[in-house]
């Protein structure tokens, strides 16, 4: 062998070794991303729980319970807190008609971690128009549901009539327990004993110090993570590495569905499983299209918590049942009218861009957006109209 060929093979041993240590930097810091999620939700969780409670209590009629559902699940970052909080308070004597809009609204409201994390690439303009398009896809779809959704169901009342029919024919399932979350939430197992310990570390703090501290660490965190996984995807998904995670999620919008629901059964957050792709976006190494499939499949796969939640009830469970699976139920015909009708096939992803070019990367203005949509605008619905 020549020296040029065993410089050649050092050069080639080395840039292997420089790729793989990449993508251990990259597994480790996309690990501290999920912590930083988890750190975000319980901050959330810690300010705003019981608050989100009385909003439910508050809900009157069918626009205000969409304001309750966006508002309450916004505070507590999570619509599987949200539908978990629903199905006792159906089993407890909620009307199902009442409970089914604030579905609807905790579906949207679930979807402000996503833009928090797009809020990582403020520092650059062009890199946070793309992560916060990819990220506010998941807020027009699940708008356009609302739009589309709620006047049918106060007309006709399409999801009780529908689940009737089909809980009608399941069996009886009394032997399965709530602990079952825990037994499938590996993600959550993950990361728990890193926020736990950051938990334990602010516990002392008085209120609302502890949970703002939670929030505070989180969002550095995901700054952190953000500031150095676009530079290392940026590095590693070139060429074939490239090619191989644009076919692994723009493999038809079937696939992506399936992957994304996959994934959001196992972590039971989509905002978990949404918030890693916005970084493969902001990066430049994935389109919002490309990603707005898989965002799809987390909207259904995030229907586990309250499918199991309702398992646990003692009281009223075919009503706690009717709820769990009228929220799946909604979220898969969403998600199956949207990619069965061409013209509205993309419409989310088109609307997602628009809204993001209007934004112009600004980040004054993307923060005026969560302001109004998230908290504001359903404030305003509920002390109007509750």
């Amino acid at each position: 062998m020549s020296k040029l060929d065993s410089f050649k093979d050092d050069d080639s041993n080395a840039a292997l070794g420089i790729s793989l240590l990449n993508w251990v930097s990259v597994l480790f810091l996309a690990y501290f991303l999920l912590c930083a999620v988890g750190l975000l939700e319980a901050g959330f969780r810690t300010l705003y729980a019981d608050h989100a409670e009385h909003l439910i209590q508050a809900a009157t009629n069918p626009i205000t319970g969409v304001c309750v559902g966006i508002l309450a699940t916004a505070l507590v970052q999570s619509s599987s807190v949200t539908t978990s909080i629903l199905v006792g308070f159906v089993a407890g004597g909620l009307p199902i008609e009442v409970a089914i809009p604030i579905v609807m609204g905790a579906n949207f409201g679930t979807t402000l971690t996503n833009t928090i994390v797009a809020l990582g690439f403020a520092a650059n303009r062009e890199e946070l128009k793309r992560a916060f398009a990819a990220a506010s896809v998941h807020d027009c779809f699940n708008l356009l549901c609302i739009a589309f959704f709620l006047p049918l169901e106060l007309m006709f009342g399409i999801f009780e009539k529908m689940i009737h029919g089909i809980l009608s024919i399941l069996p009886n399932a009394s032997f399965v327990h709530h602990d079952l979350t825990e037994t499938f939430n590996f993600i959550s197992a993950a990361t728990a004993p890193f926020v736990q310990e950051v938990a334990n570390g602010v516990s002392t703090l008085p209120y609302p110090g502890a949970g703002a501290s939670l929030i505070a660490i989180g969002l550095c965190l995901v700054v952190f993570c953000i500031h150095f996984m676009k530079s290392l995807l940026r590095a590693l998904l070139v060429g074939s590495s490239k090619r191989i995670a644009e076919t692994a999620l723009n493999h038809g919008p079937v696939a992506g569905v399936a992957s994304g629901c996959a994934a959001t059964m196992l972590t039971q957050s989509s905002s978990t499983t949404t918030s890693l792709v916005v970084p493969l976006v902001g990066s430049g190494a994935l389109t919002t299209r490309q990603v707005y499939p898989f965002t799809l499949g987390a909207n259904i796969g995030t229907c586990i918590t309250a499918i199991l939640a309702a398992f646990a009830v003692t009281g009223a469970r075919n009503e706690a049942f009717e709820l769990a699976f009228i929220h799946l139920l909604y979220n898969v015909l969403g998600v199956s009218i949207v990619l069965a009708v061409p013209k509205l096939r993309y419409l989310p992803a088109a609307l997602a861009e628009r809204l993001s070019t209007a934004t112009q990367g600004k980040r004054v203005w993307i923060i005026t957006y969560l302001a109004l949509a998230f908290f504001v605008v359903p404030a305003l619905g509920i002390l109007a109209l509750g």
